[in-house]
């Protein structure tokens, strides 16, 4: 087996697993905020929690969803240069620009593993009483992943604008 077909896989898990997570925590949002509603409306009460945890879907929903975008490509690109430009300058501004990223996320990673750090240290709780790292640990791992996905993408593009077609043959 193929370095190239054995990554392929674990593309094609990690996106199953992506969208898998992203319809589990729209699902488990939804539900969690109407069920709120209708405590709150119907019975005059509610969770204490539930608010706090819709907020903490939110955030991981955003930053799943973020992963997924560039995962894909799909993400924010501002590119009001790329039509006056030539083709060649375009692309080696985009592999500055994903390479710069993939620079800013390691450093927001970085900057969010010390933070959930700080959380373990002080036992900051969240959800009445759990751990507010478990609830924050998406941070690391999404800017990770994000920084990731711009590294890998910085690096085939500048392949293909150094080779051409022909590193894409040798794989």
């Amino acid at each position: 087996m193929s370095t190239k077909s054995v990554l392929e896989r674990l593309d094609k898990t990690g996106a199953a697993l992506e969208t898998f997570a992203l319809v589990a925590i729209l699902t488990t949002m939804m539900i969690v905020a109407v069920g709120q509603i209708v405590m709150r409306e119907v019975f005059g009460t509610g969770f204490g929690w539930a608010d706090e945890f819709v907020r903490l879907m939110v955030l991981w929903l955003a930053l799943v969803g973020s992963v997924a975008a560039c995962r894909d490509n799909r993400h924010i690109r501002i590119d009001a240069l790329s039509h006056v430009l030539p083709d060649i300058v375009v692309q080696v501004v985009r592999v500055l620009v994903d390479l710069f990223a993939a620079v800013v996320c390691a450093i927001l990673a970085v900057s969010a593993w010390r933070y959930l750090q700080v959380e373990i240290e002080y036992e900051v709780k969240v959800l009445v009483n759990t751990p507010a790292w478990i609830a924050h640990m998406i941070m690391p791992a999404a800017f990770a992943l994000i920084g990731y996905r711009f590294l890998i993408s910085g690096i085939k593009q500048s392949r293909h604008l150094f080779f051409g077609d022909a590193s894409a043959a040798a794989e």
